[in-house]
């Protein structure tokens, strides 16, 4: 059985190892703290940046839609100009052919019957 001398040399080895072994966590600690330092600063920079660069792209992105927006608004008014033409002609032509229509059945020159026939056949 070690004397007590001896046990006490391997508890001061033991405890002076501890120490060592502290400090080293210390250490590493310090370091840990310096990166996550760092990894913020670099972090905030970045998101910074990156702010910036979305505020300058959003007018762009808010220019670029009202103007096709407006593009969009001048066909949709060309196309109802069109359309409404059409029609326009549309219930012109339709009236003429009713009226020759008319005619024709007034004048006697065909029957009801030919002309319900030709009807048929247009539509």
């Amino acid at each position: 059985m070690p004397s007590q001398a001896e046990r006490l040399a391997i508890v001061e080895t033991k405890v002076v190892n501890i120490e060592d072994k502290i400090d080293a966590i210390k250490v590493d600690v310090k370091d840990l703290h310096d990166c996550l330092d760092n990894t913020r600063d670099l972090l905030d920079a970045k998101l910074d940046q990156m702010m910036l660069e979305y505020r300058e792209n959003r007018d762009r992105y808010y220019q670029v839609l009202e103007d096709n927006k407006t593009d969009a608004e001048l066909a949709h008014a060309s196309l109802a100009a069109k359309i409404s033409n059409l029609e326009k002609l549309k219930i012109k032509v339709t009236i003429g052919v009713v009226a020759v229509i008319a005619f024709i059945a007034g004048t006697g020159y065909l029957t009801l019957e030919q002309i319900a026939k030709i009807v048929v056949k247009l539509s």
